[in-house]
């Protein structure tokens, strides 16, 4: 069977990069080895936003006296709490599959490899072969959960993220080892339903040790007061899985002292690695280093006809970022002029609670880049809405150039966050300055008049502080 695109991987790069292609009049088949929608769908974005979802409406529901309300104490139904998970991404995935029927995608069940001639070998569950060909073949294979040589994953008592979200039974104890989003989120959650957690992060900056320093700062605060052990600095040095439980052992890289922490499980978040191996890319001469296929602005390969997008090349490995990429990529090939993405503007967000929200350059980054620097700091505890809505923890932090009022980053801590941060996002792709922004009349009472309120700090204007 010929086509004009064949896209092996189905998340959100691949199937955004299908629907747009068949769009734009190409005859497109799609590749997947498991489900439709692939991690992020599946086993990421979306089912740990539903986990998260319950831990909150489970801190809700122990806070109801803070909000004048008398209900019984609340019990954890773990299992439910999993089966309400894997649902909603059941639902996304059976919308994705509705998307390709309506765009008349061909969907090809199997693992893909490349083969010579632009071609494409799809091998089944049955172990059944298949050859298709295509004028562009773009790889989306994604990544999964990156193994440290320590750390050997046995989906049992050493995990990844896919076992966090469906573990059988609840855990007493659980080690997290990695402080990034995953690690961040999956401690949030399981600590608010009563699971005693340990972080673990090799990095001396605290939680989310790539975010800008207050915002570390802060979330480490919080997430201390609410009982979870965080140890920055420090590294997994071996795990002993012998017996009931586990025996890690972890090292401080400030002194060299080593302690021995029990507990149930242990969960290695320490990042992804790409989804690379066995496809073919040695064979036909694609050019790949450290795991990363290499490609130009448009997502080209070192090879004609042939494109890579998301996780398996270089830049943030974001749900979002795949998506820009696959329709970036596809309108090149479709003949239309697209703007290549400026990874410069890409938004991060962390759904723990409160959320983390960012964008641009960290405070110490656009120092160390010599810009002379407006700062403003506006705390949600001096925001109205906040404190109607019991979330005051948090800030909005903003940072301009104060020659010309360019808005270099924004990095925001607290409830609904991850909401606010398209303003900025928007704003920079604009070149909007302070000015504008603070003089942009943002409604009462919101959250994001905190957005408002910190421009007018950077320029010594604010009202409320």
């Amino acid at each position: 069977m010929n086509f004009d695109a064949i896209i092996i991987g189905t998340g959100p790069g691949g199937y955004v990069a299908a629907i747009r292609a068949s769009q734009l009049g190409l005859n497109v088949a799609v590749v997947e080895k498991e489900s439709l929608g692939g991690i992020c769908l599946n086993w990421g974005c979306i089912p740990t936003k539903a986990l998260l979802k319950s831990a909150q409406v489970f801190d809700y529901i122990n806070h109801a006296d803070d909000y004048g309300i008398k209900v019984a104490k609340p019990k954890v139904d773990f299992k439910g709490m999993i089966k309400r998970s894997r649902d909603v991404a059941s639902g996304m995935s059976k919308g994705v599959q509705f998307l390709m029927k309506k765009n008349k995608i061909t969907v090809l069940e199997g693992f893909g490899k490349l083969v010579r001639g632009k071609k494409v070998v799809v091998t089944d569950k049955d172990d059944k072969k298949k050859e298709y060909t295509a004028k562009h073949i773009i790889v989306a294979t994604g990544g999964r959960s990156r193994e440290l040589p320590n750390l050997p994953i046995d989906g049992k008592k050493i995990i990844g993220y896919r076992e966090a979200m469906t573990l059988p039974t609840q855990p007493k104890k659980m080690v997290v080892v990695g402080a990034g989003a995953i690690g961040v989120e999956f401690a949030y959650f399981y600590n608010s339903i009563g699971t005693e957690v340990t972080i673990v992060e090799y990095m001396p900056e605290g939680l989310l040790p790539r975010e800008d320093k207050d915002v570390s700062k802060e979330v480490t605060k919080v997430f201390t007061k609410a009982g979870i052990n965080v140890m920055s600095n420090a590294s997994v040095e071996k795990v002993e899985t012998k017996g009931k439980g586990c025996k890690v052992h972890v090292k401080n890289r400030k002194d060299g002292k080593e302690q021995v922490i029990n507990c149930d499980v242990v969960l290695s978040a320490a990042g992804v690695t790409t989804n690379v191996e066995n496809m073919g890319l040695e064979a036909l001469g694609i050019k790949v280093t450290k795991g990363l296929i290499e490609v130009d602005e448009f997502y080209r390969t070192s090879v004609n006809g042939i494109y890579a997008i998301g996780d398996v090349v270089s830049g943030p490995a974001l749900a979002h970022v795949a998506s820009a990429e696959g329709i970036v990529c596809v309108e090149s090939i479709a003949g239309h002029n697209p703007e290549p993405i400026d990874y410069k503007n890409i938004p991060s967000c962390t759904y723990c609670s409160p959320e983390v929200a960012s964008v641009g350059m960290t405070e110490a980054a656009a120092k160390e880049a010599g810009y002379e620097l407006k700062v403003g700091k506006f705390p949600f505890s001096a925001s109205g809405k906040a404190s109607a809505a019991g979330a005051k923890e948090g800030f909005v932090k903003v940072i301009y150039d104060a020659k010309y009022g360019e808005l270099l980053g924004a990095h925001f801590v607290g409830a609904n966050v991850t909401e606010m941060i398209a303003e900025i996002v928007t704003a920079r792709k604009l070149e909007t300055t302070g000015h504008e922004i603070l003089k942009a009349v943002h409604p009462h009472p919101t959250m994001s008049e905190a957005v408002m309120e910190a421009t007018a700090a950077a320029y010594g204007e604010v009202i409320h502080l």
